[in-house]
């Protein structure tokens, strides 16, 4: 079966079952006030690509692209256990960086946390860097920022 990876909508049963996946997740590793996430109805803001990774119809992962101007950030980056180890995580954030030219960005940032060392791991081969807070992040032990110039 061939994956797939299209827009979706966050507020379909196959999308908010992903964010409250996802959301599940990062409650597994960090308490609640060290977790920056959009929920599903903010994600639907206009400027927000959703992107769900499908195989057989099933959905094993989602990503989200924000339009924040001068760059687009990342949230929500999730494969559930299921779809672990295919390369679906890799395969979305690939997705979401043809996205992101398409809009014409030039950068993408994301925030994430040292703890996430699966997502940190890929985030570095895709060849992303650490940087400092952007945007509206305030500097907290929890997360770690990083970045990607596009162009």
């Amino acid at each position: 079966m061939t994956l797939s990876i299209a827009p979706e909508s966050p507020l379909t049963d196959a999308g908010r079952a992903l964010v409250a996946g996802s959301q599940r997740a990062l409650l597994d590793v960090f308490p609640p006030e060290d977790i920056f996430s959009f929920t599903a109805e903010e994600l639907t803001t206009p400027g927000t690509t959703f992107l769900v990774a499908r195989k057989g119809g099933a959905a094993l992962g989602c990503v989200a692209l924000v339009d924040c101007g001068d760059y687009a950030e990342v949230k929500r980056l999730y494969v559930p256990a299921a779809g672990r180890g295919q390369g679906i995580a890799r395969a979305l954030m690939q997705a979401l960086e043809k996205t992101a030219r398409a809009m014409g960005k030039n950068a993408i940032l994301l925030e994430t946390g040292d703890a996430l060392i699966a997502a940190v791991a890929l985030y570095t081969a895709l060849g992303y860097t650490k940087r400092g807070p952007f945007g509206a992040y305030p500097e907290h032990p929890a997360s770690l920022f990083m970045g990607k110039q596009l162009a």
